[in-house]
């Protein structure tokens, strides 16, 4: 069975108004077929502070209410997704951050994927055009 490391960016379009939001129906589609069993997800635990961040950016624009908002990171927590410490993690995502540039944020994400044998799938375009062609990133409209 497929494993995905997912970020942040994906959870949040199974959340957030579909209006003004691209790759709503991708993220909708991979998280059906996690449900139908087709695939697994894991996280790092820095995915929780980040999803929780983007709904309080939801909030504070209006673009969400504060019940929704607490009812849909429930509803993501219950899912159980494995989750892996970041502190685990560091040595490699720093190493990768400077590599290619990026933040030791996506970075973690992205040496889970390395570490699990799996790809990070990630909304982030930019992200995943600049690591793609070296590291197991796929960007969620390429899906």
């Amino acid at each position: 069975m497929t494993t995905y490391v997912i970020d942040a960016s994906v959870a949040a379009k199974w959340i957030l108004p579909a209006s003004g939001e691209t790759l709503t129906r991708e993220s909708i589609e991979l998280l059906k077929r996690y449900t139908a069993g087709e695939l697994r997800f894991m996280v790092p635990d820095s995915f929780w502070a980040e999803l929780a961040n983007i709904l309080w950016k939801a909030v504070r624009r209006d673009r969400l209410g504060v019940a929704s908002a607490e009812s849909a990171l429930q509803a993501v927590r219950d899912r159980g997704f494995p989750t892996i410490s970041s502190h685990a993690l560091l040595v490699e995502a720093f190493a990768i951050a400077t590599a290619f540039d990026r933040t030791v944020y996506d970075a973690v994400y992205v040496a889970l994927a390395v570490n699990s044998k799996s790809q990070l799938v990630t909304a982030d375009q930019r992200l995943a055009n600049a690591l793609a062609a070296h590291l197991p990133v796929k960007w969620l409209g390429s899906l």
